[in-house]
């Protein structure tokens, strides 16, 4: 009776055991099925060459596929006579070789044999067919995917949205809140924690005084970015203003 009992509970636990094994697996490729869209790239893109920096700083989880209609079309220009474009595609057929030795991005070439149809109009299919989206530079390739309901993603875009928010000639209010390591220099933040270093600031280091600057040039690091100032020709003047304004009110020392 009692082995009876023991063999019972073991069919249970194997039983149990085998259903939580095959909800975790189908969970995982689940999670994986819609973690990891198709992305099919475009001649553009191939020729513009920053998806290379993109993928090798690991911002591409997703299946980049390329199709070989895209470097079919890239071989031909690579041949033609228009010298520009002949050295934009062998610089994009680089970018394809350097693209297939990314060990964080998972680059395909995509079998595509189809020669019936424009590149663009294979891409647009291609992505229907699966359930995927196009990645392109070509702002008319943009919208025609958008009238057809395919989503399609921009470098542009990307750049767009890192780009500083302030640009040289720019000018801006701060506080100079620190000297800078270089003589003369005052350094200030942007409200997002941007370090700014403005020449002949010193002066007004600490004292809470909010002077106009105008940026001069914007740095891109590793550890962030930086940008450089001057102080602005309005608070220079106001400056040399005051100062006259106070020696005029001077009354003359008597011999």
């Amino acid at each position: 009776m009692e082995l009876f009992i023991y063999i019972i509970l073991a069919g249970i636990f194997l039983e149990t055991t085998f259903l939580t094994v095959h909800s975790i697996s189908g969970n995982k490729a689940r999670i994986n099925g819609t973690a990891r869209r198709k992305v099919f790239v475009d001649t553009s893109t191939l020729m513009d060459g920053r998806i290379l920096s993109v993928a090798k700083a690991g911002f591409l989880g997703d299946d980049i596929l390329i199709p070989r209609s895209v470097i079919r079309e890239l071989q031909l220009l690579a041949d033609g006579s228009d010298a520009d474009k002949r050295a934009r595609a062998r610089f994009g057929l680089d970018v394809v070789n350097e693209l297939e030795r990314v060990e964080l991005s998972h680059v395909e070439i995509y079998a595509d044999e189809d020669n019936r149809v424009k590149v663009d109009e294979r891409l647009l299919e291609l992505a229907k067919e699966h359930h995927g989206i196009i990645l392109t530079n070509d702002f008319n390739l943009a919208k025609v995917a958008a009238t057809e309901g395919v989503d399609a993603i921009n470098i542009n875009d990307l750049a767009q949205g890192l780009r500083s928010e302030y640009l040289p000639g720019d000018k801006l209010h701060v506080k100079i809140i620190s000297a800078g390591s270089n003589p003369h220099q005052g350094v200030a933040y942007l409200p997002d924690g941007t370090m700014v270093v403005v020449d002949e600031a010193e002066r007004y280091a600490g004292k809470g005084q909010t002077i106009e600057i105008e940026f001069v040039r914007y740095l891109q690091t590793n550890a962030g970015k930086m940008m450089f100032a001057k102080i602005a020709e309005r608070s220079q003047n106001k400056k040399q203003s005051s100062k006259k304004k106070r020696s005029f009110g001077r009354k003359p020392k008597k011999n």
